[in-house]
């Protein structure tokens, strides 16, 4: 990375990051609904979504666990919020995951305790498709009746960790997959089955 790209970041600081907050929320009020979040950053090995969450949502007082690029891109993180490298996935707030066929089991993350629930971990996962994946049926607060989504790039073992983690509530991890400037919000409230899977007698 450059030394110019190390230092950029959101184009118009307050009102990109007021946008990206409002269109995050979003995402968690509406899950499975695609929202669109920021433009590319010049030279940073991040797609404009995930590059924009990160810069919005992370502070000094925020521990962030990459997957890959570490080198590149926790002292640009750094540079421009303050938040600090976790050394660990169960440590971290934030984890960015860009490899998630190869991502660890969704229980490596710091799920909260039931006391304080807020303390689990928000993953932030890149993917290479939002419209190409196996058909998903999601219901859950914020979906009127259900919701059909299409993520690729997810090992086959993803949703059974779900269908746990979802288990664990008020415990557990929340998710936001990106693709691009493109984001959907999955939050540990949402039911997620296949498609071929259902029948009328097991749909919720």
């Amino acid at each position: 990375m450059t030394g110019s790209a190390w230092r950029a970041g959101l184009a118009d600081p307050v009102h990109d990051a007021q946008q990206t907050y409002r269109a995050v929320l979003d995402a968690f009020a509406r899950p499975g609904q695609r929202v669109s979040v920021g433009q590319p950053v010049a030279g940073l090995p991040l797609g404009a979504a995930m590059a924009h969450l990160l810069l919005t949502l992370t502070d000094d007082d925020t521990a962030v666990w990459w997957q890959h690029d570490v080198d590149a891109c926790a002292p640009w993180l750094r540079f421009h919020t303050g938040a600090r490298l976790s050394a660990s996935p169960h440590e971290a707030s934030f984890v960015v995951l860009t490899d998630p066929r190869r991502m660890p089991a969704l229980e490596e993350f710091a799920q909260g305790t039931a006391a304080a629930p807020e303390r689990s971990a928000t993953l932030l996962i890149e993917v290479p498709s939002l419209d190409d994946g196996p058909a998903l049926h999601w219901h859950g607060p914020g979906i009127r009746g259900s919701q059909t989504v299409r993520i690729d790039g997810l090992a086959p073992a993803f949703w059974s960790q779900w269908q746990a983690n979802r288990a664990a509530f008020p415990q557990g991890v929340d998710i936001v997959f990106t693709c691009g400037a493109a984001a959907i919000g999955l939050p540990r409230t949402t039911r997620v089955a296949r498609l071929e899977e259902l029948s009328p007698c097991t749909l919720p």
